[in-house]
């Protein structure tokens, strides 16, 4: 079918008590991996580019391949711009077929990520397509943009933030990071009850790999309805790859490790879906 906005999965995730997974992909096996795990699932799939993958290749091209992939699918998917960090990279994305788009400006003080989200949301508006807003740091590093420790949402900030700039969703700072965990997250779950009552929009986790099942579930039960995950799969991508050719060495042709590591990241994404409690709900859209 064709790529859809996040407007419908996200209410119905909100609605039903449940999150969607968003997976952030690196190049065509993933997207095919993730396709194959959705369906199979019958989940609803969110796919993420990051600025550094899009400056790996281009919006053009991950609009195309993942336009490719869900026509032939029987589940919705909708392609999003996670961390967009310029209005021209938002501008770009929106051109090029993007139907969910991220304007990140939590490294900026309040007023500032204010004007710099409410000029991406207002240009996105117009064509019917949500923005995901970031209020809060999410701690680590996510492509241009690192953090040495994570800074939680203020509830009435986000308020005037949700309330001014128009977004349809929010990323929110609980404690999570980016990246691997070098040491045990300390979260604030209970800040995601409070701001899911004040705010009533969709609320997302950043950070999500490396989180224990329970805790991402617990999140996903007090209002989170998003669940972005990333170096999950770069990790499982990257190990079937190094594990292939450890034991053929001397194979030349990328297809087969490609098989491979698309297969693994399938049997991960199978996993984050279950415990986002998506699978079965493709048709609540």
């Amino acid at each position: 079918m064709p790529l859809t906005t996040t407007y419908k999965m996200l209410r119905a995730a909100q609605k039903n008590g449940y999150a969607v997974a968003a997976f952030n992909c690196e190049n065509m096996e993933m997207i095919q991996g993730f396709i194959a795990a959705c369906e199979e699932m019958k989940a609803p799939l969110i796919l993420q580019t990051t600025p550094s993958t899009i400056r790996y290749a281009s919006v053009d091209l991950f609009r195309a391949n993942a336009e490719a992939a869900a026509k032939n699918a029987s589940i919705p998917v909708a392609l999003h711009l996670d961390h967009g960090n310029t209005h021209k990279l938002a501008e770009d994305a929106l051109a090029a077929g993007y139907t969910s788009i991220m304007i990140d400006g939590s490294h900026f003080s309040l007023e500032e990520n204010i004007a710099f989200t409410k000029k991406t949301a207002e240009l996105c508006a117009k064509a019917g397509i949500p923005v995901e807003g970031e209020l809060g740091r999410v701690g680590g590093k996510e492509d241009d943009v690192s953090s040495d420790s994570a800074g939680y949402t203020d509830p009435d900030e986000a308020l005037r933030f949700v309330k001014e700039t128009g977004v349809f969703s929010l990323a929110i700072g609980v404690g999570t990071a980016h990246g691997v965990y070098a040491v045990k997250p300390v979260l604030n779950p209970e800040l995601i009850s409070v701001l899911k009552e004040k705010l009533g929009i969709p609320l997302v986790l950043h950070g999500a790999s490396g989180l224990e099942d329970a805790v991402i579930q617990d999140c996903i039960s007090r209002g989170i309805c998003k669940v972005n995950i990333a170096t999950d799969f770069r990790i499982a991508y990257t190990r079937a790859v190094r594990e292939f050719l450890s034991k053929d060495p001397e194979c030349i042709d990328p297809k087969k490790f490609g098989e491979a590591a698309r297969e693994a990241v399938k049997k991960i994404a199978m996993n984050r879906i279950i415990v986002c409690g998506c699978q079965g709900r493709a048709n609540e859209q």
